[in-house]
């Protein structure tokens, strides 16, 4: 039998039992910490985040997250990371798990857990922009503000009913104040456009007075960094990182969802920004190796399973390319957190994240980054957004493109998006 008749049979009876595809293709597993048995499962993504999140989440609830969060950072930097770090826990770890909170299951154990989630976002909402809080989150007092309420502006558009109808009033009015405060901080003429243009979409989503000049000036000059194949310059430059994935594609498209209907210019926009992120969750798929390695290439790395933000957004908003199938993205994604998130030393002993990519790894984590950076890695998430029912979640495992081509299955030649006419 030809390997890839193997590989097919394989996937079916290893799917079957519950076997990993890794175990499946290669008759392996990776060496990892306690998590090892990670698997592609929905139960399995809900523990992982539970995993992450509930330190975090059980601090804020009891507003004691400054007291008991541990600030992991740069050597020198840590005095400087007590100013910011908390911020970033809070939006990154709520942009990633918001559409969990808005669409998730209802009943069971996921059910109970979520609903949970809800009330401790709420909470942790509130306590982070209450000026008499233990945890207020000081927004506008530093630059690093900027990004992270942009997150958390993030967070909200993601989750409409459960993290912003449901906020109190007086809630609301706090968190539009913090917002605001963000705007006397000048920013970096790059993806940072993107933060201001985001806090200006969570104002206009509150109902309250918003800076479509903030707006503009970011769309208009991402458009200008386009570089092509689905890449845009990170500002004027090309960089060659994570960012299109990080930041710019996933804010460029809740740009489009939220405000593109607001002025014409933008709406045009909007299907060439569409066209771009499918282009680019397909050169993100291909860049998962069998194993769910991946390149460890340009700054901020420590964000882990992050770096697939826009893979996993692809896979929530079912806008993949037609040639990827959702099983074989749940497959991917799986495979990346196993490798970034289940090694050994990932967590320290009372379960907050510690920097690396695969266990602690402190010299990945450069000056900006702390503690509350890592959370980053919770945009792997956005896919429980979906259905318990959705095919992304029950169909039958199957192997993604490098796994396909690094088993010897004829596979169709890649193409950059602007050369298909072409060919080239």
């Amino acid at each position: 039998m030809r390997r890839r008749d193997v590989l097919k049979s394989g996937l079916a009876a290893g799917a079957a039992s519950g076997m990993s595809l890794r175990e499946i293709v290669y008759g392996e597993s990776v060496t990892a910490g306690p998590d090892s048995m990670f698997t592609d499962s929905r139960t399995s993504w809900v523990s992982m985040l539970d995993r992450i999140c509930m330190p975090l989440f059980e601090a804020l609830s009891e507003r004691r997250l400054k007291e008991l969060m541990p600030v992991e950072a740069y050597p020198g930097e840590q005095q400087h990371r007590h100013q910011t770090t908390y911020l970033e826990a809070l939006g990154r770890t709520l942009a990633g798990i918001a559409p969990w909170l808005e669409y998730g299951s209802t009943t069971g154990a996921e059910g109970n857990l979520r609903a949970k989630y809800c009330e401790w976002a709420r909470a942790g909402i509130a306590s982070a922009v209450d000026k008499k809080s233990p945890d207020y989150m000081d927004f506008g007092g530093e630059r690093q503000t900027i990004v992270d309420t942009a997150f958390l502006s993030l967070a909200v558009l993601r989750a409409p009913q459960e993290l912003r109808q449901k906020l109190p009033g007086a809630v609301r009015t706090q968190l539009a104040d913090a917002m605001r405060a963000t705007r006397a901080l000048l920013g970096n003429y790059n993806n940072w456009l993107l933060f201001a243009a985001m806090i200006e979409a969570g104002l206009q989503a509150l109902g309250e007075p918003w800076d479509r000049m903030r707006v503009d000036y970011a769309l208009r000059e991402h458009e200008n960094w386009y570089l092509g194949d689905g890449t845009y310059g990170d500002g004027p430059h090309f960089h060659q990182d994570y960012y299109n994935s990080f930041v710019i594609l996933p804010f460029l498209q809740v740009l489009m969802d939220t405000l593109g209907k607001q002025e014409a210019a933008w709406d045009a926009m909007a299907d060439d920004i569409r066209e771009r992120a499918m282009r680019y969750a397909a050169i993100q798929e291909r860049m998962i190796a069998p194993d769910g390695t991946y390149p460890v290439i340009g700054r901020s790395i420590a964000y882990r399973s992050g770096a697939f933000q826009l893979l996993a957004d692809s896979a929530l908003r079912q806008a993949l390319p037609p040639e990827i199938l959702p099983e074989q993205v749940r497959g991917a994604l799986t495979a990346v957190m196993r490798r970034t998130l289940t090694p050994a030393e990932t967590f320290d002993e009372k379960g907050w994240l510690r920097i690396g990519l695969a266990g602690h790894q402190p010299s990945l984590g450069e000056v900006y980054i702390s503690t509350g950076s890592l959370y980053l890695c919770t945009a792997v998430f956005l896919p429980l957004g979906l259905p318990a029912k959705d095919r992304f979640w029950v169909g039958p495992a199957l192997p993604w493109s490098s796994m396909k081509v690094w088993s010897g299955t004829d596979f169709k030649a890649d193409h950059a998006l602007e050369g298909r006419q072409r060919g080239d």
